[in-house]
């Protein structure tokens, strides 16, 4: 009798485990993942077959991109070679390094033939880097990927043969995949389509796949605004849309964000970050805002990422 009580015991309480454990499950699959940069354990990094495809195209835009750097010896060269291995006809590709000791200088000189243009001399910071690198650049099409980060494959392919085929828009940007140090997938951004409210009151928008045209460049006078550490690439996108930008979020994986320990969106967020965001808030929405109701702004588009996210996942949805 015992045993019989100590084994009915015993499945009562793996019963309750799995229920918990069902219980998580079911939570996570209505939880945004948007902000977040650990969504599962490290997997091996999956690119679809479809994205080394390209596509010629009649008038072949030039595209200009520039990656600030600094002591970026871990990551920078497989930066580099993520958009040289495009292979894209007409590439300005500038590096614009900040007096790096730590051999990212000798990284440079060994791609100094496949690139238009390197520097290393100090500078004012990212923000600076950027602007120096923009100055020797001509391209119509635009774009700067920091020195930790990288393309996707056939991702300057597909962007130029959008905007060609598109003449109205201004911007456009992509879903994003989170990386580890190794190069192993640790997350995914699903971001639903563009919203021009919803970016007045968060950035959702991945850098590392933001593309505009020289022309909405120029209307919003050229140039990345210095006196922000963090959230540059935010102040530009709400002055691209102040000046009637159109922007559209393409349906596909266009770079890869790396999560790792001396990340400046890890060190400085808390420090440097909430309080740039806050001033941009504060910049267009002349009220001081909670974080309840901020929620509250963001929480429609939040789950209408959910709903993308979980039909993803569910190979219901394919990018």
């Amino acid at each position: 009798m015992n045993k019989i009580i100590r084994a009915s015991r015993l499945r009562f309480k793996r019963i309750i485990e799995h229920l918990k454990i069902f219980k998580q499950r079911v939570k996570l699959f209505f939880v945004p993942r948007l902000g977040t940069l650990y969504h599962y354990p490290p997997r091996p990094y999956h690119i679809p077959i479809n994205y080394n495809k390209t596509n010629k195209l009649k008038n072949t835009p030039v595209i200009s991109i520039v990656t600030p750097s600094f002591n970026s010896i871990d990551f920078i060269e497989r930066t580099i070679k993520s958009v040289l291995e495009q292979r894209y006809p007409k590439l300005e590709y500038v590096v614009q390094d900040g007096g790096s000791n730590d051999g990212t200088v000798e990284i440079l000189n060994k791609y100094s033939d496949s690139l238009t243009h390197w520097q290393s001399i100090r500078d004012k910071g990212q923000s600076n880097a950027i602007n120096l690198g923009f100055n020797n650049t001509s391209g119509e099409i635009m774009a700067y990927l920091n020195s930790d980060d990288t393309l996707l494959p056939g991702t300057l392919s597909y962007v130029a043969q959008y905007f060609s085929k598109h003449p109205e828009v201004d911007v456009v940007y992509g879903h994003r995949v989170l990386i580890n140090e190794e190069d192993n997938e640790i997350g995914r951004w699903i971001l639903p389509p563009h919203c021009n409210y919803t970016i007045l009151w968060h950035d959702f928008i991945p850098q590392e796949t933001l593309f505009w045209r020289r022309r909405i460049w120029d209307k919003v006078d050229g140039y990345i605004d210095e006196s922000f550490q963090f959230a540059m690439d935010w102040d530009l996108t709400m002055r691209f849309r102040d000046a009637g930008a159109r922007f559209v979020r393409l349906p596909r994986f266009l770079g890869s964000f790396r999560v790792h320990s001396r990340m400046k969106s890890i060190g400085k967020v808390d420090m440097v970050g909430v309080k740039e965001m806050n001033l941009l808030r504060k910049r267009w929405h002349d009220p001081e805002i909670s974080g309840v109701k901020l929620e509250r702004i963001i929480r429609r588009y939040l789950w209408y990422h959910v709903l993308l996210n979980n039909m993803y996942r569910l190979k219901l949805l394919r990018y």
